[in-house]
């Protein structure tokens, strides 16, 4: 659970920080579709660590 968390907010920042950076001169239509995809992808790695949790231990 605390690698879930760690991982949301690290990717929420870098995704924050990189589309200031280098949108700021880009139309409102550039950012928003880059704010959208970027607050979407990071449902892929969350879920492949949500399944990691969720297996069951080798006994």
């Amino acid at each position: 659970m605390i690698v879930l968390v760690v991982f949301v907010t690290t990717y929420a920042l870098i995704a924050m920080v990189i589309g200031d950076l280098t949108l700021q001169q880009s139309s409102t239509l550039a950012r928003f579709t880059y704010f959208a995809i970027a607050g979407l992808v990071w449902v892929i790695p969350a879920g492949a660590i949500i399944w990691w949790m969720e297996r069951r231990p080798k006994v």
